[in-house]
Formats: C-alpha cells, sequence, structure tokens
C-alpha cells in the first residue's frame, strides 16, 4: 500500500504542476488586450503573445477586443420640427482604444453607446423637416458621430462612424406624402401641358405674323414689279413717240414736207368734222364759208389729194 500511496501521490503531484503551469502561462489573441488585476486592484494590460500570470495573485478580468465593432441601433420614434413621427433605425462603428478605461470607465460600453447614439439621433432629427431629414443624412451622421464620440472619450472608445440606415415615416404620413407626390406630378403635367399650348400658340402666332409679312412684301414686291414695268412701258412710249416726232420732224424739213403735213392736218380736220356731222341730228356750220375756202385752198399747194378735191369741185 505504501508504493501505491507514493505513486498515486506522484501523480497528482504531477497533476498539480501541470495546472499550476498551465494556469500561470496565459497567451493572448492579437487585436486583444486583457486585463490583469493582482489582489483585486488593476495591475497590467496583457498584449499579444505569451505571458506568466501568478495564479491566486493575479487574474484576468477582461478581455477587450481592439478590432472595429459594428453595433446595430434598434429602431425608436423620432418627432421631427414639423410634427411628423418617424421610425429611424442605424449602425454604429465603434472601437477601443485605451483598454483600462473601457473596462472600469463604465460597466457595457456598447449598450452605453447604443443609447447614447438614439438619444443623439432623436434630437438631431427633432431640429429638421421630415423633408430634409432624407437629403440631409450626412449631416446628421457626422453630428451623432461627434457627440457620441465627445461623450465616450472617458470610456477609452472611439466612434468611427454612425448611418443611418432607416427613415420611416408613419402610415397616414407615408399615405399623405404619396397624395403630395400625386398632386406635385398632377401639377408638373398641368403645368407642362399648359406651356405646351403656350408655346403651340406662339409658334403659331409666330407663324401667322411670318406668313402677314411674306405676303405684305410680296405685295409690296409686285406692286414695285408693276410700277417698274408701267414706267418702262411709259419710258418706252416716251421714246418711241419722240423717235417719230423726230421722224416727223425731219420729214418735215424734206421738199414738199409741209404740204404733206397740211394735207394730212385737212384730211383729219374733214374726217373729224364729217364725224360729226354724220353723229348730229343739228348740223353747224362755220359762218364764213370763204375761210373754209381758204383753209382748203392753202392746203391745195402740194396736196396729193388736190385732184380729187378739184374733181368733188367741179362735180
Amino acid at each position: 500500500m505504501s508504493i501505491f500511496g507514493a505513486y498515486i501521490s506522484s501523480v497528482l503531484l504531477l497533476l498539480l504542476v501541470f495546472t499550476i503551469f498551465f494556469k500561470l502561462i496565459r497567451i493572448v489573441p492579437e487585436q486583444q488586450a486583457w486585463v490583469v488585476e493582482q489582489l483585486g486592484k488593476f495591475h497590467a494590460i496583457l498584449g499579444p503573445g505569451l505571458h506568466l500570470v501568478i495564479p491566486v495573485l493575479q487574474r484576468v478580468s477582461y478581455k477587450q477586443i481592439m478590432k472595429e465593432e459594428v453595433i446595430d441601433v434598434p429602431p425608436q420614434l423620432c418627432i421631427t420640427k414639423d410634427n411628423v413621427q418617424v421610425s429611424v433605425d442605424g449602425i454604429l462603428y465603434l472601437q477601443v482604444v485605451d483598454p483600462e478605461k473601457a473596462s472600469y470607465g463604465i460597466d457595457d460600453y456598447r449598450f452605453a453607446t447604443a443609447q447614447l447614439a438614439q438619444t443623439t439621433m432623436r434630437s438631431e432629427i427633432g431640429k429638421i423637416e421630415l423633408d430634409r431629414s432624407f437629403s440631409e443624412r450626412d449631416q446628421i451622421n457626422d453630428a451623432i458621430v461627434r457627440s457620441v464620440d465627445l461623450a465616450s472619450d472617458p470610456w477609452g472608445i472611439k466612434v468611427t462612424r454612425y448611418e443611418i440606415r432607416d427613415i420611416t415615416p408613419s402610415a397616414t404620413v407615408m399615405e399623405a406624402m404619396q397624395q403630395q407626390v400625386r398632386a406635385e406630378r398632377e401639377k408638373r403635367a398641368e403645368i407642362l401641358s399648359s406651356e405646351g399650348i403656350r408655346e403651340a400658340r406662339i409658334n403659331s402666332s409666330k407663324g401667322d405674323r411670318q406668313q402677314s409679312i411674306n405676303l405684305s412684301q410680296g405685295e409690296r414686291q409686285r406692286r414695285i414689279n408693276e410700277a417698274e414695268g408701267r414706267a418702262r412701258a411709259t419710258e418706252i412710249i416716251a421714246s418711241a413717240t419722240a423717235e417719230g416726232i423726230g421722224q416727223v420732224a425731219s420729214a418735215i424739213n424734206l421738199p414738199q414736207g409741209k404740204s404733206a403735213v397740211a394735207g394730212r392736218v385737212a384730211q383729219q380736220f374733214l374726217a373729224g368734222l364729217g364725224d360729226i356731222l354724220r353723229k348730229s341730228d343739228t348740223a353747224v356750220l362755220p359762218a364764213d364759208l370763204a375761210q373754209l375756202r381758204a383753209v382748203v385752198d392753202s392746203l391745195r399747194s402740194g396736196d396729193p389729194l388736190r385732184s380729187g378735191t378739184n374733181q368733188g369741185g367741179a362735180s
């Protein structure tokens, strides 16, 4: 029994040694920081690698992850500046930069930062109208990041960014927004239709105006052409008349030209007098027939019709 008891004691002692050895050695993974307390008091922070921790006297109290964490901020009801109720949720990104403060500065920094992000988001949403809340998400995100990062600095936390994931108005507000959008589209359609009608009328009036201008210009050009034609015709007639008068004048200067002219004048006079006597019921004759005879006698000299006149007188 003594040999067996000694063997059992050796095994137990060996197990105790191994247990103490494994309790003494601690391996910290990458991107982690372990907070070690000695007799209940903060002692050191263990970085990645192999470390020795004295059992009973020292213990690992907190294991902080140094990587950036993503926290889902649950939806919450917010009231906008124009008294519209909306549900807003987001995503918060943070990172532990001081493991000691993160361990002893607050009990649960994840829950605390999420709650702080919610309250800050309610405050920022209450500063703007509903319509602006959709277009100013970046400004809201930046304001939340600045506020939460400043408040979480004593906790050893660095808030890197915040993103609003969704802004959902209530059902009644959604219906009102849809009606507003529908009315806006109908208004825009009516405006476009009226602008089209106005443009059509303007184009039509411009067309009528241009047509009137073209017609007036055409009429003006026609009258100018007609006037120029008449002027040209008058010029041609005057030129021909002048040329004829010139030829008559030249013919008068020829031998027996004056006698021919006098005979022609007498012939036209007698023809005209005969027409007057034929068409009139009352015959009007010159008072002095001798004057008529004198005219005829004066025309006899060089008159090609003199023989015919003599024959008429003889008869």
